[in-house]
């Protein structure tokens, strides 16, 4: 299940990725390039919907497209599903118990050409593979999350992400979603900040409070700069990496930006 907007760069490979699955389904946010074409001639089936939030789509997607099988792999355009995750999802689905309603990623994130494992904070977990009548989705800041019936396991195999539309195109989406995550931090602040969960073994729930806790701290760009590039070991991908954390620090900037602005527009 991919959903797209505007995706033909990236829909040619992603589609070449799934050509094992039965059944390819696309839920587009009403494009205006090739997007349907190349998807009609890959033999997927096409829907559009209108785009309120992630969860939204996807909640809409599970509910109303008809998957044909049980379990429901997640994707968006820009994402493929290298050959080995292929063999692990031919080995694992057959024999999963009940139990198991959703498992999740791991992504490999690749810019310029390359895959940036230091500099992106790999491995960055996800839910991507679940059982399409257990999982529910809910908006997010400028994502989603889910709420799974039923266990959630890990799958070995990475997705690969490799946005392909250029830098201005990244900060062109970075500010739309700097917006959203503005408005959800702001939202949630009151609510207590548990800190037991940063030692959680659910590296979902450790990511969320850790992004929690790094919400409050004064400096937020240079801490996530010094965080991303000594700490994690950014420095490792060379100048690609320099430059990349330096790009998801300024993101931490305008997402504080517009936090402090859509204060001051409340206090007035």
């Amino acid at each position: 299940m991919i959903f797209t907007l505007n995706e033909e760069i990236h829909l040619t490979r992603c589609l070449d990725s799934l050509k094992w699955c039965g059944d390819v389904v696309v839920v587009d946010s009403f494009s205006h390039d090739r997007t349907e074409e190349i998807c009609r001639g890959f033999g997927a089936r096409f829907f559009q919907h209108e785009f309120t939030g992630f969860g939204d789509q996807r909640n809409w997607a599970l509910q109303n497209t008809s998957p044909k099988f049980e379990w429901v792999l997640i994707l968006d355009a820009d994402e493929r599903v290298p050959f080995e995750l292929t063999l692990e999802l031919a080995s694992v689905l057959p024999r999963v118990p009940d139990s198991v309603g959703a498992f999740r990623l791991r992504r490999r994130f690749y810019m310029w050409g390359r895959w940036l494992r230091y500099s992106s904070l790999y491995p960055s977990w996800v839910v991507r593979l679940v059982r399409r009548d257990r999982v529910r989705y809910a908006n997010r800041g400028h994502a989603e999350t889910q709420d799974v019936i039923g266990d959630v396991r890990d799958l070995k195999g990475d997705l690969i992400d490799e946005n392909l539309k250029g830098i201005d195109e990244w900060f062109e989406r970075q500010n739309r979603y700097a917006r959203k995550e503005a408005e959800f931090e702001l939202a949630v602040d009151s609510q207590p900040l548990k800190l037991r969960d940063m030692m959680s073994g659910n590296p979902l729930a450790r990511r969320k409070a850790v992004k929690r806790l790094a919400a409050k701290l004064p400096a937020r760009p240079l801490i996530y700069f010094l965080y991303s590039y000594l700490w994690r070991r950014g420095f490792l991908d060379g100048k690609d990496g320099l430059v990349f954390c330096m790009m998801r620090a300024l993101y931490q900037g305008m997402v504080e930006a517009k936090k402090h602005d859509l204060q001051r527009g409340l206090s007035r």
